[in-house]
Protein backbone atom coordinates (compact mmCIF):
# COMPACT_ATOMS: atom_id res chain seq x y z
CA UNK A 1 0.00 0.00 0.00
CA UNK A 2 1.70 2.77 -1.35
CA UNK A 3 -0.81 5.61 -0.82
CA UNK A 4 -1.05 8.40 1.38
CA UNK A 5 -3.98 8.98 3.53
CA UNK A 6 -4.51 12.83 4.63
CA UNK A 7 -7.35 13.78 7.08
CA UNK A 8 -8.94 17.27 7.87
CA UNK A 9 -10.42 17.94 11.08
CA UNK A 10 -11.71 20.62 13.44
CA UNK A 11 -14.59 22.40 14.47
CA UNK A 12 -17.53 22.68 12.38
CA UNK A 13 -17.00 25.85 10.38
CA UNK A 14 -13.22 25.75 10.04
CA UNK A 15 -13.11 25.62 6.37
CA UNK A 16 -12.43 22.04 5.48
CA UNK A 17 -14.49 21.66 2.47
CA UNK A 18 -12.36 24.77 0.83
CA UNK A 19 -8.87 23.32 1.48
CA UNK A 20 -9.49 20.14 0.18
CA UNK A 21 -10.92 21.36 -2.75
CA UNK A 22 -7.66 23.70 -3.26
CA UNK A 23 -6.12 20.98 -1.98
CA UNK A 24 -7.36 18.49 -5.20
CA UNK A 25 -6.83 21.14 -7.43
CA UNK A 26 -2.77 21.47 -6.16
CA UNK A 27 -2.46 17.43 -7.13
CA UNK A 28 -4.13 17.39 -9.92
CA UNK A 29 -2.42 19.98 -11.41
CA UNK A 30 1.09 18.60 -10.41
CA UNK A 31 -0.08 15.32 -11.72
CA UNK A 32 -0.89 13.50 -8.59
CA UNK A 33 -3.93 10.69 -8.57
CA UNK A 34 -5.86 11.61 -5.92
CA UNK A 35 -9.45 10.37 -4.27
CA UNK A 36 -11.64 13.41 -2.14
CA UNK A 37 -13.94 11.47 0.59
CA UNK A 38 -16.26 13.13 3.49
CA UNK A 39 -17.46 11.41 6.59
CA UNK A 40 -20.06 10.84 7.57
CA UNK A 41 -20.91 9.22 3.62
CA UNK A 42 -18.91 9.00 0.79
CA UNK A 43 -20.83 5.87 -0.18
CA UNK A 44 -24.27 4.98 -0.92
CA UNK A 45 -24.75 3.08 2.22
CA UNK A 46 -22.67 5.95 4.31
CA UNK A 47 -24.63 8.68 2.76
CA UNK A 48 -27.58 7.06 3.87
CA UNK A 49 -26.20 6.57 7.45
CA UNK A 50 -25.18 10.42 7.16
CA UNK A 51 -29.10 11.26 6.29
CA UNK A 52 -29.64 10.02 9.82
CA UNK A 53 -26.92 11.66 11.95
CA UNK A 54 -27.25 14.89 10.34
CA UNK A 55 -31.17 15.19 10.57
CA UNK A 56 -32.53 17.70 12.99
CA UNK A 57 -35.74 15.46 13.32
CA UNK A 58 -33.09 12.99 15.23
CA UNK A 59 -32.95 15.06 18.09
CA UNK A 60 -33.38 12.20 20.79
CA UNK A 61 -30.33 10.35 19.53
CA UNK A 62 -28.28 8.94 22.19
CA UNK A 63 -24.68 9.27 22.34
CA UNK A 64 -23.96 5.08 22.18
CA UNK A 65 -26.17 5.28 18.46
CA UNK A 66 -24.18 8.31 17.17
CA UNK A 67 -20.75 6.21 17.90
CA UNK A 68 -22.00 3.08 16.18
CA UNK A 69 -23.60 4.77 13.13
CA UNK A 70 -20.02 6.71 12.22
CA UNK A 71 -18.38 4.02 12.51
CA UNK A 72 -21.01 2.21 10.18
CA UNK A 73 -20.08 4.84 7.65
CA UNK A 74 -17.11 4.79 8.34
CA UNK A 75 -16.02 1.34 8.44
CA UNK A 76 -17.92 1.16 4.58
CA UNK A 77 -15.69 3.92 3.23
CA UNK A 78 -13.03 2.40 4.39
CA UNK A 79 -13.30 -0.83 2.62
CA UNK A 80 -15.05 0.38 -0.36
CA UNK A 81 -13.26 3.82 -1.08
CA UNK A 82 -10.49 4.83 0.80
CA UNK A 83 -8.28 0.86 0.67
CA UNK A 84 -8.36 0.61 -2.97
CA UNK A 85 -7.15 4.07 -3.43
CA UNK A 86 -4.47 3.68 -1.35
CA UNK A 87 -3.31 0.47 -2.78
CA UNK A 88 -3.30 2.41 -6.24
CA UNK A 89 -1.13 4.40 -4.84
CA UNK A 90 -2.87 7.67 -4.70
CA UNK A 91 -3.35 10.50 -2.10
CA UNK A 92 -6.58 10.40 -0.40
CA UNK A 93 -8.48 13.67 0.89
CA UNK A 94 -10.59 12.90 3.76
CA UNK A 95 -13.37 15.58 5.52
CA UNK A 96 -13.32 13.82 9.22
CA UNK A 97 -12.20 10.62 10.23
CA UNK A 98 -11.69 8.67 13.73
CA UNK A 99 -10.45 11.99 15.36
CA UNK A 100 -13.75 13.76 14.84
CA UNK A 101 -15.43 10.62 16.62
CA UNK A 102 -12.56 11.37 19.91
CA UNK A 103 -13.52 14.93 19.34
CA UNK A 104 -17.55 14.85 19.31
CA UNK A 105 -18.40 12.13 20.90
CA UNK A 106 -15.23 11.72 23.16
CA UNK A 107 -15.17 15.21 24.44
CA UNK A 108 -17.81 16.72 23.62
CA UNK A 109 -20.59 14.04 24.68
CA UNK A 110 -18.33 12.75 26.63
CA UNK A 111 -18.12 9.30 26.36
CA UNK A 112 -14.81 6.81 27.04
CA UNK A 113 -12.25 7.97 24.52
CA UNK A 114 -10.80 3.84 24.72
CA UNK A 115 -13.98 2.27 23.93
CA UNK A 116 -14.55 4.83 20.58
CA UNK A 117 -11.00 4.24 19.77
CA UNK A 118 -11.58 0.04 20.37
CA UNK A 119 -14.82 0.36 18.29
CA UNK A 120 -13.11 2.42 15.31
CA UNK A 121 -10.30 -0.01 15.05
CA UNK A 122 -12.67 -2.32 14.06
CA UNK A 123 -14.50 -0.25 11.57
CA UNK A 124 -11.29 0.93 10.04
CA UNK A 125 -9.10 -2.33 10.34
CA UNK A 126 -6.71 -0.12 12.31
CA UNK A 127 -5.81 2.16 9.17
CA UNK A 128 -4.49 5.44 10.51
CA UNK A 129 -3.72 8.89 8.84
CA UNK A 130 -0.40 9.97 7.74
CA UNK A 131 -1.26 13.46 8.38
CA UNK A 132 -3.63 15.35 9.62
CA UNK A 133 -4.37 18.67 9.19
CA UNK A 134 -6.58 20.33 12.49
CA UNK A 135 -8.21 23.58 11.07
CA UNK A 136 -8.45 25.51 14.61
CA UNK A 137 -10.61 28.38 14.84
CA UNK A 138 -12.22 29.67 17.86
CA UNK A 139 -15.74 28.96 19.12
CA UNK A 140 -17.54 32.66 18.01
CA UNK A 141 -16.05 32.27 14.73
CA UNK A 142 -17.08 29.16 14.18
CA UNK A 143 -20.47 29.90 15.06
CA UNK A 144 -20.47 33.46 13.03
CA UNK A 145 -19.44 31.41 10.04
CA UNK A 146 -22.17 28.95 10.70
CA UNK A 147 -24.76 31.68 10.62
CA UNK A 148 -23.63 33.31 7.54
CA UNK A 149 -23.71 30.22 5.23
CA UNK A 150 -27.34 30.90 5.06
CA UNK A 151 -28.56 27.18 4.97
CA UNK A 152 -30.22 25.32 7.38
CA UNK A 153 -28.18 23.94 10.53
CA UNK A 154 -27.98 19.98 11.23
CA UNK A 155 -28.07 18.62 14.11
CA UNK A 156 -24.35 18.70 15.35
CA UNK A 157 -24.46 22.12 14.49
CA UNK A 158 -27.61 23.07 17.06
CA UNK A 159 -25.31 21.69 19.94
CA UNK A 160 -24.77 24.60 22.32
CA UNK A 161 -21.77 26.59 22.73
CA UNK A 162 -20.33 24.82 25.95
CA UNK A 163 -20.59 21.42 23.57
CA UNK A 164 -19.04 23.04 21.01
CA UNK A 165 -16.01 24.30 23.25
CA UNK A 166 -15.13 21.15 24.37
CA UNK A 167 -14.99 19.46 20.95
CA UNK A 168 -12.64 22.13 19.77
CA UNK A 169 -10.21 21.45 23.10
CA UNK A 170 -10.61 18.05 22.18
CA UNK A 171 -9.05 18.31 19.07
CA UNK A 172 -6.32 20.46 20.62
CA UNK A 173 -5.39 17.99 23.04
CA UNK A 174 -5.38 14.91 20.35
CA UNK A 175 -3.00 16.82 18.37
CA UNK A 176 -0.82 17.85 21.19
CA UNK A 177 -0.81 13.94 22.08
CA UNK A 178 0.51 13.28 18.52
CA UNK A 179 2.57 16.07 16.83
CA UNK A 180 4.48 14.10 14.62
CA UNK A 181 1.01 13.70 12.53
CA UNK A 182 -0.89 16.70 13.67
CA UNK A 183 -0.19 20.05 11.91
CA UNK A 184 -2.74 22.61 13.63
CA UNK A 185 -3.48 25.83 11.88
CA UNK A 186 -5.28 28.56 12.90
CA UNK A 187 -7.86 28.47 10.39
CA UNK A 188 -9.60 32.07 11.52
CA UNK A 189 -6.98 32.95 8.74
CA UNK A 190 -7.91 33.80 5.31
CA UNK A 191 -8.11 30.72 3.31
CA UNK A 192 -5.11 31.51 0.65
CA UNK A 193 -2.76 31.70 4.02
CA UNK A 194 -4.26 28.26 5.37
CA UNK A 195 -3.64 26.86 1.48
CA UNK A 196 -0.18 28.44 1.24
CA UNK A 197 0.94 26.18 5.00
CA UNK A 198 -0.71 23.40 3.74
CA UNK A 199 0.78 22.92 0.50
CA UNK A 200 4.58 23.73 2.16
CA UNK A 201 3.53 20.70 4.53
CA UNK A 202 2.20 18.61 1.76
CA UNK A 203 4.91 18.89 -0.30
CA UNK A 204 7.04 17.15 2.43
CA UNK A 205 5.45 14.24 2.19
CA UNK A 206 4.45 13.71 -1.71
CA UNK A 207 7.11 13.92 -4.23
CA UNK A 208 5.75 16.90 -6.45
CA UNK A 209 6.81 17.74 -9.75
CA UNK A 210 7.22 21.18 -10.33
CA UNK A 211 7.04 20.61 -14.24
CA UNK A 212 3.63 18.56 -13.71
CA UNK A 213 2.06 21.88 -11.27
CA UNK A 214 2.81 24.75 -13.64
Amino acid sequence: MDGCLITLEGPEGGGKSTQIALLRDFLERAGVPCTVVREPGGTAIGDRVREILLDPRAADMTVRTEILLYAASRAQLVEQVILPALCRGEVVLCDRFVDSSLAYQGFGAPWDREEIRLVNRVATGGLRPHRTYLLDVPVEESIRRLQSRGRGIDRIERKGKKFHERVRQGFLRLAQAEPDRFLVVDASRPADEVFHLLRRDLEKLIPISREGEA
